[in-house]
């Protein structure tokens, strides 16, 4: 359900309100998305999986990485093999001030983002107008 203009007013007020008294966090919070993991990111986590993998095994197999009988090794392992894919998962952020190739917005959503981005509300909708506009 779309906001009335009221509410949307209301919404722009507090956003600029924000930009005004902290810019620095409002700019750290707009942030700007992640982008898709390319091939080669799903590659280098993937690698990382097996290599904690490996050092999951060869901690519980071996009696000599285990710190009394805590096998320190194979928590390592865990983490890498976490870290693994949370790295292959997730791609590098975009940068917030890159602007989206829109064809379809209206004019008032385009004086928008000249002004400094347009809200939160208006991004999202201008992105559900392109998804179902194709």
């Amino acid at each position: 359900m779309p906001l009335s203009d009221h509410e949307q007013r209301m919404l722009d007020q507090i956003e600029s309100a924000l930009y005004a008294e902290d810019p620095k966090f409002a700019s750290s919070v707009r942030g700007g998305g992640f982008r898709a993991p390319s091939a080669r990111r799903w590659l280098q986590g993937a690698a990382l999986f097996v290599v904690g993998l490996a050092m999951l095994v060869s901690g519980v197999a071996f009696k000599a990485t285990m710190i009394g009988s805590f096998p320190i090794l194979s928590v390592f392992g865990f983490v890498v093999m976490f870290g693994g894919v949370v790295f292959a998962i997730t791609g590098p952020r975009l940068s917030g001030k890159k602007a989206s190739s829109g064809g379809s917005a209206s004019g008032s959503t385009r004086q928008r983002r000249a002004k400094g981005g347009g809200s939160f509300t208006s991004r999202m909708e201008d992105r559900f107008r392109r998804r179902f506009d194709e």
